[in-house]
């Protein structure tokens, strides 16, 4: 009675997620001590929850970053000096949000092109950059240091040289992806995940992905090779003769 529920439900449409929320209240009533029920043995020893749709990482087209980052026009100034800066290190280092806004001025090297983040557990990994962002990086530093007198140790600040949280480069990230791609998500994440997928399809070995993206195993990384699989299985779909 038990599985033919669970199948009836999701034949309804019931999404896996709530079938397995009802799964586990009923398992919890049943582990209940309750002197009016009979049941000699719990049905539910034997029912095991359905499995979790796994989703694949959303993420933008390599044209799409390419036209957001080199066609669409950023304001004058610091602003759009940041805000274009924002984009470019979340997209070249796959880094989290909060490695971006908790970095400091001391956490770039100039002379060696890198980043030095500090990631979940208070792991820290370096990041290599290319030579491009490392020069508008201390284009950016000296600019920032030009407008505010104080000194200011975090290297992202706003306008008025408070920090930059996590919802201001949030906001940032989705007002500019939405020039540039219909995604319905348009997060920092989805530019960590957009670094990833790049990175695996242009040939990027999966172990040094892993390294950059602070992973602290390669299964975290393997949805990335999933994503490459499906588009590659969509390539054959599309371009095979006895398709």
């Amino acid at each position: 009675m038990i599985r033919s529920w669970m199948v009836a439900e999701l034949e309804n449409g019931v999404k896996v997620s709530s079938v397995k929320r009802r799964v586990s209240t009923l398992r919890s009533f049943l582990n209940l001590p309750n002197p009016l029920r009979k049941l000699a043995i719990n049905p539910m020893l034997k029912i095991v929850s359905p499995k979790s749709e796994k989703l694949l990482p959303n993420y933008v087209k390599e044209s799409e970053m390419h036209h957001l980052l080199e066609k669409v026009e950023f304001e004058d100034g610091f602003s759009g000096l940041r805000d274009k800066l924002i984009l470019e290190i979340l997209y070249q280092t796959g880094m989290r949000v909060s490695e971006l806004t908790e970095m400091s001025e001391g956490s770039v090297d100039f002379q060696k092109r890198e980043l030095k983040v500090l990631g979940k557990r208070n792991k820290e990994r370096i990041i290599p950059v290319s030579k491009e962002l490392s020069e508008k990086l201390d284009v950016y530093v000296k600019e920032k240091k030009a407008n505010f007198s104080e000194n200011k140790s975090l290297l992202m600040v706003k306008d008025d040289g408070d920090k930059a949280d996590r919802k201001f480069v949030y906001n940032k990230v989705k007002h500019y992806l939405s020039h540039v791609s219909s995604l319905n998500k348009r997060s920092p994440h989805v530019l960590r995940h957009t670094f990833a997928t790049h990175m695996l399809k242009n040939g990027a070995d999966l172990n040094a992905i892993k390294e950059i993206l602070g992973h602290a195993s390669l299964a975290a990384t393997q949805v990335y090779a999933h994503n490459s699989l499906e588009q590659l299985k969509l390539s054959h779909k599309n371009a095979h003769p006895r398709k």
